[in-house]
């Protein structure tokens, strides 16, 4: 007589199966519902091209209707496309690579072509596929049109505030959740993976406090990580369950697929993103915060205009005497000597500081503005001249215009009104320029690519 073993090597016994039914059932009785968003991969990218006719060797150029959109200096993608092919030569009609095919290429088999070798332009549709190398992110992800419906058991917590650590945490809501494996394949195809969404019908909120809700507040949460739950093997030691972490789903560009193309609720075309998203809400906060930032704070550095400066000769020694103003009383009204700008002196310079300059004549006198000196200018006369960057302030000292200051001072924020300084043309760069290879390129570049590395092609 054999002895009693749950364990049969590499079987899946009639214990197994029983044990499994059993556990199947429970997920009936007592799962709650969810309805699961299938993660199918990311969005195609690049340009994605049909060959219109077969290669007669793996060495002829790829034959398509037409080429638009392609260049030389792309990375191809495809069936029998060798690792780190490019563009060599392009027509209308056909494409050279720099690497010969590794079989012969059919008619009708889709080619991507994409600019940058860290994001690829794949050919399948796969939840294994990573949109971008360089940061390993799926960005622009793809989720299935139709909806799942599956069985789910987790526990219940209250969401409570966490004292064991310095300060105060409240917990961010992570639920862990198991699910009946075989149920879960036979359903989808496949386990639960990182980026499938999962819809909780029960906690939908049919009572929420904001009023013009269009329906009922929806949950969804995202599977952060997945794997075989410790509790779900069976004595027969085969696995039964499988254990899912998820994080509350957030309006971000991941889930654009799933929150711009399903309704809030019925008898509503709102999308659910739009009722989700707090977006506009922080986006008003902030905006309110820089409105009054920039009327505490209007420009950068320091304003110095109410500060009066003391004229002083032209040899900077000796102080003008004092102006003649209305309070003078040794100048009667029949004096025909003294004009009414005669209390009015032209001082030498302004108040210097840290990001002091703003291209104003000091004592509120007049400035005059332009892109070129005027031509009969007075002594002591202060000009602004705008084709300098920054702005520069001049004043005329009888034989030459000496520089006062640039005009370094402008709004903080990025903007129209920040476009007097190196700043604006920097950071906020529109500008582009043609490359060795006749591309249009950016003037400003994102890190990953200015540290993306050229391919070496030449056999030399």
């Amino acid at each position: 007589m054999a002895r009693l073993s749950l364990w049969k090597d590499g079987l899946h016994t009639n214990d197994y199966k029983f044990f499994d039914r059993r556990i199947s059932e429970m997920f009936t009785i007592g799962g709650t519902g969810i309805l699961l968003n299938k993660y199918l991969g990311p969005a195609a990218s690049g340009t994605q091209l049909a060959t219109s006719s077969a290669q007669s060797a793996v060495s002829d150029p790829l034959t398509f209707s037409n080429t638009t959109g392609v260049q030389v200096g792309n990375f191809v993608f495809g069936s029998g496309i060798p690792s780190g092919t490019t563009v060599a030569a392009v027509t209308s009609t056909t494409v050279t690579l720099s690497a010969n095919t590794a079989a012969v290429v059919g008619s009708g088999v889709t080619i991507g072509f994409s600019s940058d070798a860290t994001q690829p332009a794949y050919t399948n549709t796969s939840a294994l596929n990573i949109q971008d190398l360089l940061y390993t992110e799926n960005r622009d992800r793809k989720y299935d049109t139709n909806v799942y419906k599956m069985r789910g058991i987790y526990q219940r917590a209250d969401q409570d505030f966490d004292l064991s650590q310095f300060g105060l945490f409240l917990q961010t809501g992570t639920l862990f959740m198991v699910f009946h494996l075989r149920d879960m394949v036979d359903t989808i195809g496949r386990k639960l993976l990182a980026g499938d969404v999962l819809e909780f019908q029960h906690l939908k909120d049919y009572d929420a406090l904001n009023e013009d809700l269009p329906a009922a507040l929806k949950r969804y949460y995202v599977v952060g990580d997945a794997s075989f739950a410790a509790e779900g093997f069976s004595p027969t030691w085969w696995p039964h369950l499988w254990r899912v972490k998820l994080n509350p789903l957030v309006d971000s560009q991941e889930y654009k697929d799933i929150l711009n193309n399903l309704s809030a609720g019925p008898g509503t075309t709102t999308p659910v993103g739009q009722v989700l998203s707090t977006y506009q809400t922080y986006l008003n906060i902030n905006e309110s915060i820089i409105a009054q930032a920039e009327f505490d704070v209007p420009e950068s550095g320091y304003d110095t205009s109410a500060m009066y400066t003391l004229p002083t000769t032209e040899n900077g020694a000796d102080p003008v005497g004092p102006p003649i103003t209305a309070d003078t009383t040794a100048i009667t009204s029949d004096n025909i000597n003294d004009t009414v700008n005669l209390g009015i002196s032209s001082p030498l310079g302004k108040v210097q500081g840290y990001l002091t300059g703003d291209g104003k004549a000091p004592n509120s006198l007049v400035t005059g503005a332009g892109i070129g000196f005027p031509a009969n200018p007075s002594v002591g006369d202060y000009f602004l001249r705008l084709d300098y960057l920054p702005n520069r302030l001049f004043r005329f000292s009888g034989s030459y215009w000496a520089r006062v200051e640039d005009a370094v001072r402008t709004n903080i924020t990025p903007g129209a009104a920040n476009n007097q300084t190196q700043r604006f043309s920097y950071v906020n760069d529109t500008n582009t320029y043609i490359n060795s290879e006749g591309q249009t390129m950016n003037e400003l570049q994102p890190l990953s690519r200015a540290l993306t590395p050229s391919a070496d092609n030449n056999e030399s």
